[in-house]
């Protein structure tokens, strides 16, 4: 991983003797980042997607830094290692900042300690700077009963810099005519292949399924969507196919997708995948157990790719659409939800899937869900019903990202 070392010193032509005065630190981090070193008066040259730390060098800097205060990188980030008055530099260049609204960190200490805290701001960094070039389709209006999951576009820009965009069903409908048995046969034949096992689905109900599957790709690709939700319900009503295999397949091929236009939850599972890489899957509780903190999570459809292996299902609505059921594999997750409509408020909790259940028939792909935090923050502090399921114990990363951009923490 690159970081910019920008330094400051009192006087321009300090550098060189600044740099072997401080070149245990420097050595340490060059062992673990390439290390690519500034003067502040190159801040105009350097790239703004670049994760940047401000290197204070010497005492005497804080007029600098505050002539230099348009140009900082953000997050502002100060490391001293307290040579050559460096830290009271830091100090006071920090409340100058932060008394001007500008949030900021100093590194000083242990020289492991700041290692891996860069490395975290720098993945934070990065996230974000993934988030900013999401543009996320809502495919017809939310689904009649997601009252509480609606986001306000303007605020969600302007916090997280994702775009929100309305395309109307009918668009994806028009599309979906078009496309004929013959345009999906062979995506069938190779799907069905690597199913393990096919129940209660019929050979129509996949083909109109990958039919719908290439009319949402379609209108990702002329739209340059990033992620989709989708009232699969309202689809399912007017032709008689719902999203299911469609999510499934976008998910495995990098489009993230959800369903029921929950907006809250495809930012969730979109903010995840920035931060993690990891797809998440989408679903929902039908049990919980406050008193071994217990829950039963699930859905009706699950990137193939996020499971041990998956069988083709009918929809628990009808015979005549397709339903994935995943079985996940054992071991550690972390279940969390992004909510509130400007997403300033976010749930986690890491834990074990202890097994793969089929309690709730609405359910196809589900799992029990042994949480490290309490279970009853289900029933006492929700946030909505939708949440997010993924692979390994993510609980400390994404705390440390959303807590960087103000996120409330709810229990």
């Amino acid at each position: 991983m690159t970081i910019n070392l920008i330094a400051y010193t009192s006087s321009l032509d300090q550098l060189a003797s600044s740099a072997q005065d401080h070149q245990k630190l420097l050595n340490e981090l060059e062992i673990q980042f390439s290390v690519k070193y500034y003067k502040h008066t190159d801040l105009a040259k350097i790239p703004k997607d670049q994760f940047s730390v401000l290197f204070i060098a010497t005492g005497g800097v804080e007029e600098l830094i505050a002539q230099d205060v348009e140009e900082l990188p953000r997050p502002i980030v100060l490391l001293a290692d307290g040579l050559q008055n460096s830290l009271a530099a830091a100090l006071e260049a920090s409340t100058w900042l932060r008394e001007r609204g500008l949030k900021n960190e100093i590194l000083h200490g242990d020289i492991q300690q700041i290692k891996e805290r860069i490395l975290n701001l720098a993945i934070n960094f990065h996230a974000q700077q993934r988030l900013k070039q999401q543009r996320i389709g809502v495919l017809g209006t939310p689904a009649p009963w997601v009252i509480a999951s609606s986001v306000d576009y303007y605020l969600a820009k302007q916090r997280w810099g994702i775009e929100f965009v309305n395309i109307p069903l009918t668009r994806i409908y028009d599309t979906f005519d078009k496309i004929s048995e013959d345009d999906v046969s062979t995506l069938c034949t190779h799907f069905i292949s690597k199913a393990y096992a096919c129940n209660g689905s019929t050979p129509t109900a996949l083909i109109n399924s990958m039919r719908f599957y290439k009319a949402v790709k379609q209108i990702c690709e002329e739209e340059g969507l990033t992620a989709v939700t989708l009232n699969c319900y309202k689809t399912l009503k007017d032709i008689g196919v719902t999203g299911c295999l469609a999510n499934a397949l976008l998910n495995d091929e990098g489009i993230i997708a959800g369903c029921e236009g929950d907006m809250q939850t495809i930012f969730t599972l979109v903010m995840i995948k920035a931060l993690t890489g990891e797809v998440g899957f989408m679903c929902n509780p039908s049990e919980v157990d406050v008193k071994e903190n217990k829950i039963v999570m699930g859905h009706c459809s699950i990137g193939t790719k996020q499971t041990s292996h998956f069988v083709l299902r009918n929809h628990f609505l009808t015979k005549n659409a397709i339903s994935i059921q995943g079985i996940l594999p054992l071991g550690e997750f972390t279940i969390l939800k992004c909510g509130g409509e400007c997403l300033d408020k976010y749930f986690v909790s890491s834990g074990y899937i202890l097994q793969n259940t089929e309690k709730e028939l609405s359910s196809r792909t589900e799992v029990l869900f042994k949480m490290n935090e309490e279970a009853s923050y289900f029933l006492r502090n929700p946030l909505s019903n939708h949440h997010v399921m993924i692979r390994g114990n993510h609980e400390g990363l994404i705390q440390s990202f959303l807590e960087t951009y103000s996120c409330k923490r709810v229990r």
